[in-house]
């Protein structure tokens, strides 16, 4: 399955001279489709607007929210993701003007991940790669995705469904393609995203999720050596949901009762939304 539109209409090609080709110029969304339901639609819109509005490009949210949808509606079940571009430009940093963002939307099939995954939990990959610290990006799901690319390569061994990254400080930040969540005292904890990371929609569904829970939260720096000690550890993103993490180097965590509240949390959302399909 392979579905591809520029601009709201099917397209096959893109400029050349494209900055999000040539600069990584640009944002990204992916998107969980549902029987052409986006269960987390208004918080990929919002975060997609955040982003404009820091790298300084023109929100046409309105456009993209009917696009996205009628992208959904024949795409059907699959995975959307929408790339945002500033569009064409001439040679050098300077802005373009006008700027003309491109939106390119991709459809594939959700990926096959086994089901053991979200009930027996997962083995965590320590990797060396570490997080530049960039304020001005921070929390953006932008183009530029080479720290990723490096941490994901440091392992082939398929016992490890997922890796975790901390910054040049050594603070625990998430996964590669992930956000982070430890319990401990009952408390959940997932790491600051001022200074670099992704501030991922499922976090943000699962923070709110906990407030109407009832389940304390707090926002904070996560030494490593505090990880380590967690009573649960799990991660979450829009694809997946929320994975169980069982191993990290010598520690080992069940899955335990604040993180299974957040899977049925998380299942009756998304059978809402495909019921009301």
């Amino acid at each position: 399955m392979s579905l591809v539109w520029l601009n709201g209409v099917p397209a096959t090609e893109i400029a050349c001279d494209d900055r999000g080709l040539a600069y990584g110029d640009g944002l990204f969304e992916t998107l969980r489709v549902q029987n052409g339901q986006i269960p987390l639609l208004e918080r990929h819109l919002q975060r997609l607007e955040l982003g404009c509005q820091r790298l300084m490009m023109p929100t046409h949210k309105a456009q993209w929210q009917a696009d996205v949808l009628a992208f959904a509606a024949e795409l059907g079940t699959g995975v959307c993701k929408l790339l945002l571009t500033r569009g064409s430009g001439l040679r050098g940093y300077s802005l373009p003007d006008p700027c003309q963002p491109r939106c390119l939307l991709l459809g594939s099939e959700l990926p096959k991940y086994p089901v053991e995954r979200s009930t027996q939990g997962i083995a965590l990959f320590p990797c060396a790669t570490r997080l530049a610290e960039q304020p001005l990006l921070a929390g953006l799901k932008h183009l530029n995705r080479l720290e990723q690319v490096l941490a994901r390569s440091e392992w082939q061994d398929p016992q490890y469904a997922e890796g975790l990254m901390r910054d040049t400080s050594g603070r625990v930040i998430e996964g590669v393609f992930s956000n982070l969540f430890m319990v401990q005292a009952g408390q959940l904890v997932t790491p600051v995203l001022s200074r670099c990371g992704v501030a991922g929609v499922m976090r943000a569904e699962l923070l709110a999720a906990a407030s109407s829970l009832n389940i304390p939260c707090v926002v904070r720096d996560l030494a490593y050596v505090e990880l380590l000690k967690a009573d649960e550890v799990f991660m979450c993103n829009s694809i997946y949901g929320i994975w169980p993490v069982n191993r990290l180097q010598d520690s080992s965590w069940p899955q335990g009762p604040v993180t299974r509240r957040l899977q049925e949390h998380l299942s009756l959302l998304w059978s809402t939304s495909s019921n009301a399909a």
